[in-house]
C-alpha cells in the first residue's frame, strides 16, 4: 500500500486571486504558513515558520476564492506533488506544490464541523448559494494549463 498525505493546520499569508487555466479551469495557488515553537537547551524561546505551497482546483478553488482570506486559519489535508518547468534563463525549475484532497476552515465565523474534500458534501450552514453534491470526476490538468 501507499500514502501519499500530508495535513496542515496553518494561516493564508496572503490575498487569493482566483485563475483560470487557458481551458476555463479554476486554479487558486497560495501559501499557508505554521509556526513550530520550542526551548532550545540553553533554555531560550525558538521559532521556526514553514511555509506550504497550496494549488486548489474546479469548484474548491472557486469555494476558497469566494470565502477565504489572508489570515484565515484552515486545516488541509493534501497530497505532495512535485512539477518542473524551464525558466526564462533555461534552467530546469522544480516546485513541489500540496494539492487539496479536504479542507476545513477553522475561523469562529464558521461551524468548524463542515468541510469540503474529494469525499465531502457538507456546506456551510449560513451559506445557501453552496449546495451539497456528490463528487464528480474531475477533467485530468497538464502542468501546462497552469497559467502561473
Amino acid at each position: 500500500m501507499d500514502l501519499n498525505k500530508a495535513q496542515v493546520i496553518g494561516r493564508i499569508t496572503q490575498d487569493l486571486e482566483l485563475k483560470q487555466t487557458p481551458n476555463g479551469q479554476n486554479v487558486l495557488s497560495f501559501s499557508v504558513a505554521t509556526n513550530r515553537n520550542w526551548t532550545d537547551s540553553s533554555g531560550m524561546r525558538q521559532e521556526q515558520v514553514e511555509f506550504h505551497n497550496i494549488v486548489l482546483w474546479a469548484k474548491l478553488a472557486e469555494i476558497a476564492g469566494q470565502y477565504l482570506k489572508k489570515w484565515s486559519k484552515i486545516f488541509m489535508e493534501w497530497r505532495l506533488q512535485t512539477r518542473s518547468w524551464e525558466a526564462q534563463d533555461g534552467t530546469k525549475r522544480y516546485r513541489t506544490e500540496i494539492v487539496w484532497e479536504n479542507m476545513i476552515m477553522l475561523d469562529s465565523k464558521w461551524d468548524d464541523t463542515q468541510s469540503f474534500g474529494s469525499n465531502s458534501s457538507s456546506t456551510w450552514n449560513d451559506t445557501p448559494a453552496v449546495k451539497k453534491s456528490s463528487p464528480k470526476k474531475e477533467e485530468e490538468i497538464s502542468v501546462e494549463d497552469i497559467p502561473f
